[in-house]
């Protein structure tokens, strides 16, 4: 049985998925696309057998997941596709309604340390579709993540203020911010470890490929994408795809802080998959 993989259909994912079309990976595999609040679902159903994942919901799911070393998405400082757009100056949210994008719980728990921790800022949160304008009808701001945010930002529509939580979290913390990891359930990785081995090289292997291409990978993006191609070279240059101490560090600490305020349990380590 190939195993069952989900890919988050974002730009922030095309690295990977470009290298693994390159290395004709993509034969041996069972591949799904989703948000990542799709995906978490499917591998917490036991629906997939490995995923990206929403690097608070693996937090959530410790218990029942491990994890892939080497390998995330994450940045070091600004990240351009997460950001919070706002009618008014960030410090005057207090009291305020602020819509959140349905799509990721880790930008979601993000802002909401952000605004807390940073700018003492206690705002009225509901979720919604992702669609600026009609979050903006009745919010007074609004975070997207992905490509909305991508397009909120490069042309934009609306005079707004924009944070990008991935420069704001860097500014606050000094770390660096891990917003997905590659999650494993425990069943597969007891049960199929070379298949997971397998997946493991093959993930590694694109992903290199990928850094060592971001030129040509921007520049076929941009003839499908509303993009231009430096755009999106400036933008893959930005991300991050490694899971060295840095990152750990970084997720911990976010772990730490979502802990203190009740958005997950308290893990201080990190259970990786024998590769």
């Amino acid at each position: 049985m190939r195993p069952r993989v989900g890919h988050i259909q974002f730009l922030n994912s095309l690295p990977f998925y470009y290298g693994l079309i390159h290395n004709g990976i993509l034969t041996d595999i069972e591949l799904t696309k989703g948000t990542p609040t799709e995906l978490n679902k499917l591998l917490l159903e036991g629906k997939l057998d490995i995923s990206l994942m929403s690097s608070i919901e693996y937090c959530r799911n410790h218990e029942e997941l491990v994890l892939m070393p080497d390998l995330t998405i994450s940045s070091d400082g600004e990240v351009k596709s997460i950001l919070l757009l706002s009618k008014v100056p960030i410090e005057e949210l207090n009291g305020r309604t602020v819509a959140l994008t349905n799509t990721s719980a880790t930008s979601q728990v993000l802002l909401k340390i952000i605004l807390n921790e940073r700018y003492r800022v206690n705002a009225q949160y509901f979720v919604s579709p992702p669609e600026l304008g009609s979050m903006f009808l009745e919010a007074d701001a609004a975070l997207l993540i992905g490509d909305s945010a991508l397009r909120a930002a490069y042309r934009p529509k609306e005079k707004v203020f924009v944070y990008d939580l991935g420069q704001e979290w860097k500014d606050m913390t000094g770390h660096k911010m891990v917003y997905a990891v590659w999650a494993v359930r425990r069943g597969f990785a007891d049960a199929k470890p070379e298949l997971g081995r397998e997946v493991y090289r093959a993930f590694l292997e694109s992903m290199k490929y990928s850094v060592e291409h971001v030129e040509e990978i921007a520049v076929k993006a941009a003839r499908w994408e509303p993009f231009d191609a430096e755009f999106l070279r400036d933008y893959f240059l930005g991300l991050q795809f490694a899971f060295d101490e840095g990152q750990q560090a970084g997720l911990l600490e976010y772990y730490r802080r979502a802990n203190a305020l009740g958005y997950c349990p308290d893990v201080r380590h990190l259970k990786f998959v024998e590769v």
